[in-house]
């Protein structure tokens, strides 16, 4: 796989399936035009057939009689509006023209109404204000923002608190056929709080949703539950959770089941994301379904689906994001007694039930995600073949890799190997999070760099997820100890293959990746011949008031001692850098600000070793994801570039 082949990828999106429709979202780089390209298709025994053909159309639902389809629509520069269209096919239908767009649409159980979280601009605010002579006001035009708290922007989103998310439900009957914008239905929720993951009440009369604790009166990492009266009325509480609750789903009885961790205070890393339930009627306490060490449950993949005598959740698991049943009676159920039904040695990214039968989109080593079936039986079958393309182009093989850490502690990654016997240079790449793991899905950048010739080393250390809670929790305080340890275990492991070069070794990753990366090489230098640090945090000290979440994370992972914090960042020891040292970052990255890039730029260049900065204009810190396709390639340029300088390869 090649930088140019990034056009080649097709990553489907969560399915829908009612009956014998199955649909899904296939979304596409297009390096030509520089967007990202999204169809809706049709799945139907092993043929993918078109059912739109929008710019980008996404988030397909059916309605529970089976006779509408709800998507979102995004064309040119505008925000995506909800349509809805016959599940028989034909027209689609506009529903809303709001100014920053709609969110993912939810059926009520009447198949006539539809609930949806938007954003709504505080007047005045992004394009709603116009200048006397008609002309619509810029960013840079607008009144300045008053900000009095920390929690007012987020990266990849921008400025949050003057456009709350708020609840909308539409009548699919009679929405979009108004006249004018300025009739667009009314929000359900106020502008002090944003709402998420809108979940109709068995009966039609309410939707619940997550919201912050005490409807956000006040910074805070909590969300409990809101019922909010799907007519109009006060939103009315109903489960206070230990930690924060994530995409609830009301089975047919009643019992609410929902995502949530546990956690006090601003202490919510590292933690394990469980199966929670309550009752919609009796508004029980809270009660966790799965076990808080060894279940981790992924929210990423969409919502929990009930069934008849179970809940179907993805959890990650050593590399893997597995589709497994929970018992709805279960107490604190290990990961062990959870019937897998998909996933093994594969990455589950999203999934719906019909009945007895399941969708997945699963992901594996040479592919983005394929829709598999599961039948009433069990068995599983594979329907698409999206990756196909991709697999032209050349998939390099992935092998798994285990190693011992200094303490005795198991250590556990992969090695991506390129053509040929060797031995190749070797690239260690640290993951970002850091409690996230690589998994065992097709990973385009190890990808690429192995088919340029360099074999890829990918560790899941201690600070990962999908090893158990303590696993993730091991490095709260302890930043670049048994963590540093561990990538450095399972690249000695791989050093010993015949074909890895052990005399030619680059270490690179971003965000925490690109801490580790500044910390191996202000610590163990002498083991790289080169850098390539990205979207970094440097300076915990700055970091803390500078990003969207450093407010609370900086003190959550490192605590609130300035002099600890410049202990445990890389920049404090920059002067011990004597190896050639890149610096990538994004010009709009409020994760990890640009002034962490900055820093370390000035440090290690003043320090007199080989560096340089390399600057993404408009991008921020998802670029290595979701940036724009043409600078995702030049990145990818860039990178290979840095290391044929410096780790050749013929």
């Amino acid at each position: 796989m090649r930088p140019t082949d990034l056009g080649r990828t097709a990553v489907p999106g969560r399915p829908a399936l009612r009956g014998e429709l199955l649909l899904t979202a296939v979304a596409r780089p297009d390096p030509d035009t520089d967007t990202y390209r999204s169809s809706l298709v049709r799945i139907d025994s092993g043929e993918t057939t078109p059912w739109t053909h929008g710019e980008r159309d996404t988030a397909p639902a059916i309605s529970p009689d089976g006779r509408w389809v709800a998507f979102l629509r995004a064309t040119g520069t505008d925000a995506p509006q909800l349509y809805v269209m016959p599940s028989s096919g034909g027209e689609s239908r506009r529903l809303t023209h709001l100014p920053l767009g709609a969110g993912a649409p939810v059926w009520a159980p009447d198949s006539r109404r539809i609930a949806f979280t938007a954003r709504v601009p505080e007047p005045g605010r992004y394009g709603t204000a116009v200048d006397s002579g008609g002309e619509v006001l810029s960013a840079e035009r607008e009144r300045p923002r008053r900000i009095t708290r920390f929690d007012y922007r987020l990266d990849d989103e921008g400025f949050v608190r003057d456009r709350p998310r708020r609840l909308f439900v539409v009548d699919v009957e009679t929405a979009g056929t108004a006249p004018s914008a300025t009739e667009e239905p009314a929000p359900l929720t106020g502008a002090a709080v944003s709402v998420k993951d809108p979940a109709w009440t068995p009966d039609g009369t309410g939707v619940v949703v997550a919201a912050p604790r005490d409807w956000d009166a006040r910074e805070t990492q909590h969300q409990d539950l809101y019922v909010i009266p799907a007519d109009g009325g006060e939103p009315e509480l109903l489960v206070r959770c230990p930690g924060a609750a994530a995409h609830p789903v009301v089975a047919d009885d009643g019992t609410v089941f929902f995502y949530g961790t546990a956690f006090d205070g601003f202490a919510a890393v590292a933690r394990n994301t469980g199966l929670w339930a309550t009752s919609l009627d009796t508004k029980a306490p809270p009660r966790r379904l799965t076990d808080v060490e060894t279940v981790d449950c992924e929210s990423a993949a969409g919502p929990p689906v009930p069934r008849r005598n179970d809940v179907l959740v993805a959890v990650r698991h050593r590399g893997a994001v597995e589709l497994r049943g929970v018992p709805r009676d279960a107490d604190g159920a290990v990961l062990d007694t959870l019937p897998l039904v998909t996933g093994d040695r594969a990455a589950v990214r999203s999934f719906a039930a019909d009945g007895d039968r399941v969708a997945v989109v699963q992901a594996g080593p040479a592919d983005t995600g394929e829709v598999l079936l599961v039948g009433a039986d069990g068995s599983v079958r594979a329907l698409t073949d999206f990756s196909a393309a991709l697999r032209e182009a050349g998939i390099r093989p992935v092998d798994e890799v285990t190693a011992t850490a200094p303490d005795g502690y198991p250590v556990h990654g992969w090695v991506v190997t390129p053509e040929g016997e060797g031995p190749h240079p070797v690239l260690l790449v640290v993951h970002g999070g850091p409690f996230a793991q690589y998994d065992w899905g097709l990973f385009d950048e190890a990808q690429i760099y192995a088919s340029a010739g360099y074999l890829v080393v990918l560790p899941n250390p201690r600070g990962s997820a999908g090893y158990g809670e303590s696993h993730g929790r091991a490095i709260v305080g302890a930043l670049g100890t048994v963590d540093a340890d561990d990538v450095l275990a399972l690249l000695d492991a791989v050093l010993e293959r015949p074909d890895a070069d052990a005399d030619r070794v680059g270490v690179m990753g971003g965000s925490y990746g690109g801490f580790m990366t500044g910390w191996l090489a202000a610590h163990h230098g002498h083991r790289f011949r080169a850098a390539w640090s990205e979207r970094a945090v440097n300076a915990w000290d700055s970091f803390t008031g500078s990003s969207d979440i450093g407010w609370w994370f900086a003190s959550a992972y490192v605590g609130d001692d300035v002099e600890e914090q410049r202990r445990r960042s890389p920049l404090t020891y920059a002067d011990r850098i004597n190896i050639p040292f890149a610096i990538a970052h994004s010009e709009h990255d409020w994760r990890c600000p640009i002034e962490q890039a900055q820093r370390m730029f000035v440090a290690v260049k003043t320090a007199g070793c080989e560096t340089e900065l390399l600057l993404f204009p408009g991008e921020g810190h998802e670029l290595t994801r979701s940036g724009r396709p043409r600078h995702r390639i030049q990145r990818f340029d860039a990178v290979l570039e840095w290391w044929q300088r410096h780790l050749p390869v013929s």
